[in-house]
């Protein structure tokens, strides 16, 4: 039978692998990102720098692939691998913050190949499908990388509230005894 120690080394082990495993792909979002560009001779060159939106989601996939690199290496330090509490608050700020980003990206996604007739903007893949595609590729190693974190978020909200206590309720037989 398994012990709630061979429970919380097993989820040490994949909270370590997740963390491991966001690292390469929030590197990898950054590089395609970064390095998105395209010319166009009618419309000109359109690169990552020119979108605000991309912008942002290379700092936070950046802050993600950073805490994630430390806090694999720190979960075996046992001085802070006892900080439940903080590894559960920030696996929920990380995990929003790449929901945030990731919901950047897919508008920009969402406009570059329908346009918005009401404001007159055209779709731009057809101009840019190179740039287009190579987004594609980043939305979705973004979106790997935040169920990554979704998943850490459960882990560590398992390890912080697993150490206490079900709330006691009293049950109605009790209750009818006592009157």
């Amino acid at each position: 039978m398994r012990t709630l120690h061979d429970t919380v080394n097993g989820l040490k082990l994949i909270d370590c692998f997740l963390r491991l495993f966001v690292v390469p792909l929030s590197i990898a979002s950054i590089w395609l990102t970064v390095t998105d560009q395209q010319d166009n001779s009618s419309y000109g060159k359109v690169e990552f720098s020119n979108l605000l939106g991309l912008k942002y989601m290379v700092c936070i996939s950046a802050i993600s692939g950073g805490y994630a690199l430390a806090a694999a290496a720190s979960s075996w330090i046992k001085v802070l691998a006892t900080k439940a509490w903080l590894f559960f608050v920030s696996d929920q700020v990380v995990a929003y913050l790449m929901v945030t980003s990731g919901a950047a990206v897919a508008e920009i996604q969402y406009l570059a190949y329908n346009g918005d007739q009401e404001v007159t903007w055209s779709e731009a893949c057809s101009s840019y499908g190179k740039f287009c595609s190579r987004l594609n590729i980043v939305l979705a190693l973004h979106a790997i990388a935040l169920c990554c974190f979704l998943v850490l978020a459960v882990i560590s909200a398992y390890r912080v509230f697993s150490r206490f206590e079900p709330p006691f309720v009293p049950s109605k037989e009790g209750e009818e005894q006592r009157t």
